[in-house]
Order: C-alpha cells, then sequence, then structure tokens
C-alpha cells in the first residue's frame, strides 16, 4: 500500500505566511512537504540544544580517553556515567531491548555495535561511538570517529576522512531552507563515489527532538528535489555511513543489532544534529 502523502495545513482564520505559501507550492507540484507537528517551537529548540551540548560534552570527553588496551564497554561506562552526571538520560539503553548507553561500532562495523568486556581496542583500529542524550524530555543525537592510537594506514584514514566531508557537504547543501531531502543524499554520494567509496543504503538520518527518531528520513543518496522539503523549525540528523568496498550490509544474527558490512571491509560515519532556520541550519549536537 502507498504511504499517505503529507499535506500542509493553515489554521483556519490565520493568513497565511511565506513559509506556509512556500510550502503549499512545493506540495501542488507533488512534493513532499512536512505535516506542522515536525515544526519545533523556539522552546523545543532551546531544549533540544541543551541536550545537545550535553551530548558533544560526551564525544569531545571520549576524544582523550579512547585509548589502545580498553573496552567498548569501558567507554559505554564513561557514557552513562557522564550523562547522568550532567542530569541527563541516554536514550539508547533500554530502547527497544538495546542494553548499552551508547553504540561503539570498530572497523567493518557499520552502526549499532553494543558496547562489551570482549572488545578490546587496537592501535589502527577506527571507531564510530554514537550517543544520544534525553535531557527534560528533549533528544539531541551525534557520534564521532575515533582512530584508535592516533594513526591507521592510509586508505583507512581516507575513509574516515571522506566520511566527515560527506556530512560537511550535506550541511552545505542545507545552507539555506527550502531545500530537499534527496539534494543533501544525491550530494553525499556525489563525493563518496568520486573517493572510490559507497554510500550505505539501508540506514538513514532522521527527524530528532521530541523522540528519538522522528520524521524526515534522511537518506543519504538520491536524486536532486525529492524526499521531504525541509523548512525552518525542522530539527534532524545527518549521518552519513561510507563503506571501503560495497554499501551492502548484514546485522549479526547473534544479537540483532550490530550491523555489518557485507564484504567486512570498513566503514566510518560521522553525525551532527542541525535545526533548520531562516537562514539555513544551525548545529545542535556534534
Amino acid at each position: 500500500m502507498a504511504k499517505k502523502r503529507n499535506h500542509w495545513i493553515v489554521p483556519p482564520g490565520t493568513e497565511p505566511t511565506e513559509m506556509d505559501l512556500r510550502i503549499l507550492e512545493e506540495e501542488a507540484r507533488g512534493k513532499i512537504v512536512p505535516t506542522r507537528d515536525l515544526i519545533k517551537t523556539p522552546a523545543q529548540i532551546e531544549g533540544i540544544r541543551r541536550a545537545g551540548v550535553i551530548n558533544t560534552g560526551i564525544l569531545d570527553m571520549l576524544t582523550d580517553v579512547i585509548r589502545p588496551g580498553m573496552t567498548t564497554l569501558d567507554i559505554d561506562t564513561l557514557v552513562y556515567d557522564y550523562t547522568l552526571a550532567h542530569g541527563a538520560t541516554p536514550a539508547p539503553l533500554g530502547y527497544e531491548g538495546f542494553p548499552r548507553s551508547c553504540c561503539t561500532s570498530i572497523n567493518e562495523v557499520v552502526c549499532h555495535g553494543i558496547p562489551n568486556e570482549f572488545e578490546v581496542l587496537e592501535a589502527g583500529d577506527i571507531i564510530n561511538v554514537d550517543c544520544t542524550t534525553i535531557l527534560d524530555g528533549y533528544y539531541a543525537d551525534s557520534s564521532r570517529m575515533y582512530v584508535v592510537g592516533g594513526h591507521t594506514d592510509a586508505r583507512r584514514q581516507k575513509l574516515v576522512d571522506v566520511a566527515w566531508q560527506c556530512l560537511k557537504i550535506g550541511e552545505e547543501v542545507c545552507s539555506k531552507p527550502y531545500v530537499f531531502v534527496g539534494d543533501i543524499g544525491n550530494a553525499i554520494a556525489r563525493h563518496a563515489h568520486q573517493n572510490g567509496f559507497s554510500v550505505v543504503r539501508d540506514l538513514s538520518g532522521h527527524g530528532v527532538g521530541l523522540a528519538f527518531h522522528e520524521e524526515p528520513d534522511v537518506d543519504h543518496y538520491g536524486h536532486r528535489r525529492t524526499g521531504m522539503l525541509l523548512v525552518p523549525g525542522m530539527v534532524f540528523t545527518i549521518e552519513p555511513m561510507i563503506n571501503m568496498g560495497t554499501w551492502q550490509v548484514f546485522v549479526d544474527e547473534d544479537d540483532d543489532w550490530t550491523v555489518v558490512t557485507e564484504d567486512e571491509l570498513p566503514s566510518a560515519q560521522w553525525e551532527h544534529t542541525f535545526v533548520m532556520t531562516d537562514h539555513g541550519v544551525e548545529v545542535l549536537a556534534h
């Protein structure tokens, strides 16, 4: 069954704003537009921003402590303790049964790696740590890549760097409002492919703020002027997952969470939470 298309509603008895008119114009062209409930209020955006300060602080803290010989459970403990010490809650803990406070994804693991006491970091590993923080009911989500020991081989370093560039390219696409999700994905995929890498298609960025995952899905591949229109007040993540080999992935049957590249070549990912404003996106968590 085809998904029901959103409709933009102007409140009865009010004059359409400039934003209303822009959205209605794109809707008349058959484009996917948001519903009004996806537009965050200034108070909600400020709440998400405060959660983002903590989430960013977690990833900053890890920069100085991730080292060879520590386990991914050590990382998770640091994330849990920092989050609680700042009056917040780690959103992953208990989410649909997920047992830890963050995701730790090493080398060929794309995302959703579960921290444990047996996984020991080695010099040259590349690891993504993905955190989502809840503060006063507001969610902020971001992740970073870390090179264990500070050095890795040239091909892995290029992968980490290109993944970062892909995130920044997605941000640049959103330097003005009223762009489409497909504009982001098209630019990211083009850059990844030009550098000899692929883009994961089975996972995406997403809306966030009042819940862990909201509309829209933010694919990191696609065609321009497709996907949902991004308008002021929308909060969402861009989080390209860039693979050294094939874009195809599988989920580890042992835990039903860990996503691994099909060819078991390395993957890299960076993620920020953004709010779209009248002048383009602003970073709320990085």
